[in-house]
């Protein structure tokens, strides 16, 4: 169910940021250029395994855009797109982020109290983005019904769920080991 992804991950090259293992791929940098079943492959399994009795899909720019575009075709429920630029909108919440190889402003317009949504994002390594977005959400008191980080990098996933209480929806769990992308575990495993 998740060939293409699997081979597109495993053969994903390593560039260093710092002291950050950064893997370089089409769902989480869009190069090199994203193959449409890979999309589908995501889109189908979030479609089966996620309740999605939702009002909006959330997504972080600007590698959330894709995940949610694909989501949002294939399920007719509209997505905004959390920015790195300000609107100065009515309601508008400023959001600073900080991940393993940088920090910046988001910001969120568009969200209402009490609609339930789906937070897509590509990656959760740190949890920098995940945990100062979530945060920022129930800030805003919408519902978050589901959050999904494509893929869980090394313990991501555990350090947002234990600093929010938030669960996490992960497709695939991975690490770089040895300059190297290494798959621990898929959700269809």
């Amino acid at each position: 169910m998740l060939e293409k992804t699997i081979e597109s991950l495993k053969n994903s090259p390593i560039v260093k940021k710092g002291e950050y293992n950064y893997f370089v791929n089409p769902i989480s940098d869009g190069v090199p250029a994203m193959e449409p079943e890979i999309l589908n492959e995501l889109t189908d399994v979030i479609i089966e395994k996620l309740d999605l009795d939702i009002d909006k899909i959330v997504a972080v720019e600007a590698m959330g855009i894709h995940l949610a575009t694909a989501l949002s075709l294939a399920t007719g429920i509209p997505f905004i797109v959390i920015r790195k630029r300000q609107y100065g909108l009515p309601g508008e919440k400023q959001v600073y982020q900080e991940t393993g190889y940088g920090s910046s402003n988001l910001y969120i317009n568009g969200l209402e109290e009490g609609e339930k949504i789906l937070l897509i994002d590509d990656v959760v390594s740190t949890g920098g983005t995940l945990i100062s977005l979530l945060t920022a959400l129930k800030d805003i008191k919408v519902d978050i019904k589901e959050t999904v980080a494509i893929i869980d990098k090394g313990e991501g996933k555990s350090i947002v769920e234990e600093e929010t209480g938030v669960p996490i929806f992960s497709i695939v769990k991975l690490d770089v080991i040895d300059g190297k992308v290494v798959i621990e575990s898929t959700i269809v495993d």
